[in-house]
């Protein structure tokens, strides 16, 4: 169990990225997360620029990058070429440099080894910020969106730091687009559609209050986990009981675990209890990129695609 919880954290965090959640860590389809070549900095950008608490005098060119959004990002907006390095989890682009770095249990002392001119982190775990600032290496902290407009403000801060600020904007607008256009396509429904979310097999799940809660309430659905952590103590990814998730009866289930835990429409219909289910009796279990259902970055719009086309298979 030490292991799988463990695993589990971390993906909760990469897709939370709180300190208190899972890993929310990021499949390609939809076409927002094509990376771009280009480098040379956006028209009209210039330097020092400050976000929040960070300001540099000229454009970073040896970042390092410890959370897979931010990685996913930096590549879509053309700043690519100027990542060294990225973490562990940060598995796409493939040509991303990936390294032995972590975001989980970050190492001032590897991260300076990399002669870094700008940091990106989801948390400030074991104070690493002040850490890094004791070296004069600034960081720039991109915590768990809680909804698509924090996701795009999270992309234009990145693209103002980098000197990408026209490509941020293309980025944001090209994803704003083609969800809109996803969403308009989605047929009404008379009644809502409920629906339990797994980030693993030991039933942990999200609320309505994190980032992939907000996805799935654009669609007007009910998430039975809200009521496994009704006043946000549990930072809004509950660990549901086998029974009263039996009890809520979700119309739906979708699978944030089909990677990394082999969890399938056959394993959960497989489960003791579970065949009662109005989900698992219609066959209404959907599978999902584990990597691209914990990201707030450029590749949510495949996330929205997926959960489309999945309520247009549920009869109306």
């Amino acid at each position: 169990m030490p292991g799988r919880l463990e695993d589990l954290m971390k993906r909760v965090l990469v897709a939370a990225a709180t300190a208190a959640a899972l890993l929310l860590a990021g499949g390609c389809g939809g076409g927002d997360g094509e990376t771009t070549t280009t480098s040379a900095p956006s028209a009209g950008a210039s330097y020092p620029v400050s976000v929040g608490a960070v300001t540099l005098d000229r454009r970073p060119e040896r970042i390092v990058s410890l959370t897979p959004t931010a990685t996913e990002t930096l590549f879509a907006i053309g700043a690519g070429k100027q990542v060294v390095a990225v973490d562990d989890q940060s598995n796409y682009p493939a040509d991303a440099p990936k390294t032995s770095l972590s975001g989980f249990k970050p190492s001032a002392e590897a991260i300076a080894a990399e002669n870094p001119d700008l940091v990106v982190l989801s948390n400030d775990t074991d104070k690493i910020v002040s850490q890094l600032g004791k070296l004069k290496i600034p960081v720039f902290l991109t915590p768990a969106a809680a909804g698509l407009d924090d996701a795009y403000g999270e992309i234009g801060q990145l693209g103002l730091l980098t000197g990408h600020v026209t490509e941020a904007e293309a980025l944001h607008q090209r994803m704003s687009t083609q969800i809109d256009k996803i969403m308009q396509g989605v047929p009404a429904r008379s009644t809502a559609l409920s629906y339990y979310y797994e980030l693993d097999p030991t039933l942990y799940s999200v609320t309505s209050k994190t980032f992939v809660g907000s996805i799935f309430a654009k669609f007007g659905m009910t998430n039975v986990a809200d009521a496994a952590d009704p006043d946000g103590a549990k930072g809004g990814y509950p660990q549901l009981s086998q029974e009263a998730l039996i009890t809520a009866n979700p119309d739906t289930i979708f699978l944030a675990d089909s990677k990394c835990c082999q969890q399938s429409a056959q394993t959960v219909a497989a489960r003791t209890g579970w065949k009662t289910i109005t989900a698992v009796k219609a066959g209404q279990i959907y599978p999902l990129d584990d990597d691209i259902a914990s990201r707030w970055g450029p590749r949510t719009v495949d996330l929205v695609q997926a959960v489309a086309d999945a309520v247009a298979k549920v009869p109306a």
